[in-house]
């Protein structure tokens, strides 16, 4: 049975899993969450009550989170991409990684975004200039780490560098890289010359009307 992907091509998360999916050339089928097609949400609620998304469904088995998704696909239909490392040592390190992208990246990239869709008596400038400030302190750090490195957790592309591509790349239009962090910059470029975040940032492209903040003619 094909596996099922129940996601949106802006996505950041949903981007991250497709990521994971076109390294290792996995066949899927797209189940595309939209208004026009309705049907797909209902499917999603049933699946996922909580409607997050993305969502992978294999043979029945509903899989949710997308770092627990690529977890699952290095699993059970493993390829010539390894993104967990068998050494559970090496392994702590990349789950380390995932998690300070997802919490220290996108979580506030996101309240950003998040917040701008607020009606303007509803809106929270402190928790922006919060998030702004983490931020920075997030490409600071990150900048430091990524001296002498190729990818997040060392020489070899893994599950962290599937989530840093998508929030690197919308973090740098909600809150720009400062050219005081030249090998985040740098790192964001390769993961933007990667072909599978490449295909990925291309199928998003008929979409970008929809990001809140306008999309910069970059990228």
């Amino acid at each position: 049975m094909t596996l099922k992907l129940y996601a949106h091509p802006l996505s950041s998360y949903c981007q991250k899993a497709l990521v994971a999916l076109y390294e290792n050339d996995t066949p899927f089928e797209w189940c595309l969450l939209s208004h026009e097609q309705p049907q797909m949400w209902e499917e999603l609620a049933a699946l996922w009550p909580l409607k997050r998304f993305p969502v992978l469904v294999d043979a029945g088995r509903t899989v949710t989170e997308a770092s627990i998704i690529i977890e699952y696909l290095d699993l059970y239909h493993p390829g010539p991409v390894p993104l967990l490392p068998k050494d559970a040592r090496a392994a702590l390190e990349v789950r380390s990684m995932d998690r300070f992208f997802d919490n220290y990246v996108s979580t506030p990239q996101q309240k950003i975004v998040v917040d701008s869709l607020r009606p303007e008596a509803e809106r929270d400038p402190r928790g922006v200039s919060d998030a702004r400030a983490m931020l920075d302190i997030a490409y600071g750090w990150l900048d430091d780490h990524m001296a002498g490195r190729e990818w997040a957790a060392g020489d070899s592309f893994t599950l962290a560098d599937c989530g840093a591509a998508p929030f690197l790349f919308y973090a740098d239009w909600t809150h720009r890289i400062d050219s005081s962090f030249p090998h985040v910059i740098a790192y964001r470029q390769r993961l933007l010359a990667r072909p599978s975040f490449a295909r990925a940032v291309d199928e998003a492209r008929p979409y970008r009307s929809l990001f809140p903040l306008g999309a910069p003619n970059r990228d």
